[in-house]
This record gives structure tokens, C-alpha cells and sequence, in this order.
């Protein structure tokens, strides 16, 4: 997967709905962004109290390090997004951010040293 990729307009995730930046794959190279999604405003959604989104990693085979980060951003601009929570646990981890109020999110993976089957997934 490229570094970062906005040709295509990002999926959708609606309360409730779950989006895999990776889904069981290869570990990528440093630095490289995961899908991205944008968040959509049900009715009754109250802009200033945000979202409360949960992040959760998952490994086949467990690095011996690693740093991935949830980011969001507010237009789906590869400068634009921000780290909002981080990870380093090698055996995976599920984590909860509230208050969230990006438009766009995405899980970018910093650096890890081995492992296999990465899964990173938001649930809004």
C-alpha cells in the first residue's frame, strides 16, 4: 500500500460501522498510513461533543516492537492529519479515544521490528 492515497473519496463509517486499515496483512515500511474514512453526521449528532472512537490492533505474529498511531484530520489531506492516541503494545490492543471531532480518520503505523498479520481496525 502506498505511503497515502486519496484518489478514490474514502469510505464511509457510520456509528456502529467498523473500518479495517489493514486487515490481516503484511507488515508495511515506516511511515505508512492505512485506509482512511470519513465520518459521517447522523441526525441528533451534537458536532461539539464529538465522537468516541475505539481502535484495536491485532497480530498473527507478534512484533518485538512497534508504534502505530490513530490520526484524524478534518479534510482528507495527508499534511492535514493529527495523532490523536498511540499504541506500542506487541500483543495488540484495543484503545478508546472520546471527544473526537475530526472529520477523516486513518491508523498510521510508524515503525515495528517483525511481526506478521497486522490488523488495524476503527470502530466508531
Amino acid at each position: 500500500m502506498p505511503t497515502y492515497q486519496n484518489a478514490t473519496p474514502p469510505n464511509a463509517l457510520y456509528p456502529g460501522d467498523v473500518g479495517y486499515s489493514w486487515n490481516n496483512e503484511a507488515f508495511p515500511g515506516a511511515n505508512t498510513s492505512g485506509t482512511q474514512f470519513a465520518l459521517s453526521t447522523p441526525g441528533g449528532y451534537a458536532p461539539e461533543t464529538g465522537f468516541t472512537v475505539r481502535w484495536q490492533t491485532i497480530f498473527g505474529g507478534a512484533p518485538s516492537a512497534i508504534s502505530i498511531k490513530l490520526q484524524g484530520a478534518m479534510a482528507d489531506v495527508d499534511a492535514e492529519y493529527q495523532d490523536m492516541d498511540a499504541s506500542t503494545q506487541v500483543a495488540g490492543e484495543a484503545r478508546q479515544v472520546t471527544g473526537v471531532q475530526a472529520k477523516f480518520l486513518r491508523i498510521k503505523l510508524y515503525s515495528s521490528t517483525g511481526g506478521s498479520g497486522l490488523t488495524a481496525k476503527i470502530l466508531v
